[in-house]
């Protein structure tokens, strides 16, 4: 306690040389510029993993039935039923999803088919992501009735398919069933007819690039599934349910045939990536941190220099060695601590006002920027991840700093 005390003195007390207290300044504030910049580059990755969630909000389903084996299974609209009237499900519905080839007048390009039904099933959120058009699943096209699709932006713009007018679009399946005739290659695909009459957009590359929402029967009729086959089946949840709770009793309901897996596991590459990218920059900002920390090394040298006949006087009283060490492993340990302290405060004060007022803006014409400002999410644990690893690398320091007090005597 008394060695704790004196480096309290030690590090508040103005030094006899004004080198010396410049020196321990620059120190203070490598640490806490090193923590600051630390907090705030684990908020901002925080801030795009929830604007990614954001994102993929909009098309992914809070949680997602998909079978153990095989691609698809049967009866899943009466699978879709049962987990419809579990507590805090606000709605069940069945998907399904296919590779295909969209074939249009000007081009043509692989796609990846997702069937849906959100008019009678109730699954929110398709209509927000349409930037043109409205959405359908059915266009009446030269007096016929044929599927009407949404493309992805990526699609639309590489197929030059447009919502509205008369320009038609096929897509092609590899036939299921059935026997293939060489003499006719064109026998062993199925095709379907379709009208845009939509085109989405999620900011994410999973669905922007080649997807297309089919009415659900349609795509049953065209892969020659059954009217109750499906790929997956995609539940939302009642606002503000417990997700792991409602994750559990779908579980309980299927059984081990079936997977559930909530958002962050559905894209599971997108938000592995994030987090790989978080930590790693994380691990290298500790770097630096171990870098600004070496100048207290040399400010415990200088002060061991200047305080040398203080802590004679303290040996010639009866304090001990090891007190005398421990006077500078403490101010080590202090100068840390007071860096990572200030550090920490600054970097939530920041955070906090980027995340509420976004006052740095993202570089670019904001008419094509789905956010104009840097999104941050501060989040606790990761702040008491910072001060804990600050307050580490201040105890080895204060190892360090004993070395330089052995020459006291």
């Amino acid at each position: 306690m008394l060695a704790l005390r004196i480096a309290l003195r030690y590090l508040f007390a103005p030094k006899s040389h004004r080198a010396v207290n410049v020196i321990s300044v620059i120190s203070i504030a490598g640490v806490a510029v090193a923590t600051m910049a630390i907090v705030v580059v684990l908020s901002v990755f925080n801030g795009f993993t929830s604007l990614a969630g954001d994102r993929l909000g909009k098309v992914d389903p809070d949680l997602k039935v998909i079978p153990v084996d095989g691609k698809t299974f049967a009866g899943a609209d009466s699978v879709a039923y049962a987990i419809a009237s579990l507590h805090d499900v606000a709605s069940a519905m069945p998907v399904l999803t296919e590779r295909a080839l969209l074939v249009a007048p000007e081009a043509q390009m692989p796609v990846r088919l997702i069937g849906i039904d959100p008019v009678e099933y109730g699954a929110p959120g398709i209509e927000e992501t349409l930037i043109d058009g409205v959405y359908a699943t059915d266009a009446f096209v030269g007096g016929d009735t044929v599927a009407a699709v949404q493309l992805s932006v990526g699609t639309a713009l590489q197929s030059r398919l447009r919502p509205g007018g008369e320009s038609m679009a096929t897509i092609y399946v590899p036939r299921r069933t059935g026997r293939i005739n060489p003499a006719n290659p064109a026998a062993a695909y199925r095709t379907m007819d379709a009208a845009v009459s939509g085109v989405f957009q999620v900011d994410q590359p999973e669905y922007d690039t080649d997807c297309i929402f089919v009415p659900l029967q349609r795509l049953r009729n065209l892969l020659e599934y059954s009217h109750e086959d499906a790929s997956s089946i995609n539940v939302a949840l009642q606002p503000g349910a417990d997700e792991e709770s409602v994750q559990k009793s779908v579980e309980s309901l299927l059984g081990p045939e079936f997977r559930v897996l909530p958002r962050e596991m559905q894209q599971a590459d997108t938000f592995r990536m994030i987090s790989i990218e978080k930590w790693v920059t994380f691990l290298m900002l500790v770097f630096i941190l171990l870098i600004a920390s070496f100048n207290i090394v040399s400010t415990l040298s200088l002060l061991v220099i200047e305080k040398r006949e203080n802590m004679l006087t303290l040996r010639a009283l009866g304090a001990s060695r090891g007190t005398v060490r421990a006077v500078f492993a403490d101010l080590g340990w202090l100068i840390t601590a007071a860096g990572g302290v200030v550090g920490a405060v600054l970097g939530v004060v920041l955070s906090l006002l980027q995340e509420h007022f976004g006052f740095i803006k993202l570089d670019g014409d904001p008419q094509a920027l789905s956010v104009d400002s840097y999104p941050v999410r501060l989040e606790w644990p990761d702040v008491a991840a910072v001060v804990l690893t600050v307050f580490i690398v201040g105890f080895a320091i204060s190892l360090l700093s004993r070395i330089f007090s052995r020459k006291i005597q």
